[in-house]
């Protein structure tokens, strides 16, 4: 009996665990790491507080726009298909925020 109600309790929570949110660091090394690491296709390095002084400046809204639709090389939704809006703002905080 315990096991079969541990069991449906894991099957209805399973699905809830998986639609988390990621951690903006969490996308960021798992997505934007690749470009902002090393600057790759002119991407403002994470840390270059000089690159990211305009782009503070402009805000999160902004820069969340700017990756929704992708700019220079940058794909659409900076290559996170599976990223909510809020995930996507949590990477660019976290890159504002190490970028200061």
């Amino acid at each position: 009996m315990i096991t079969t109600v541990v069991a449906a309790a894991l099957i209805v929570a399973l699905p809830l665990l998986s639609a988390a949110e990621r951690t903006g660091e969490n996308i960021y090394k798992t997505k934007c790491f690749a470009c902002h690491d090393s600057g790759a296709g002119g991407a403002p390095k994470i840390g270059d507080a000089a690159a990211w002084k305009t782009r503070n400046k402009a805000g999160v809204d902004a820069l969340a726009a700017a990756v929704r639709k992708g700019a220079g090389i940058m794909p659409p939704m900076g290559g996170c298909g599976d990223c909510t809006d809020a995930e996507l703002k949590a990477a660019i905080r976290h890159m504002m925020d190490k970028s200061k």
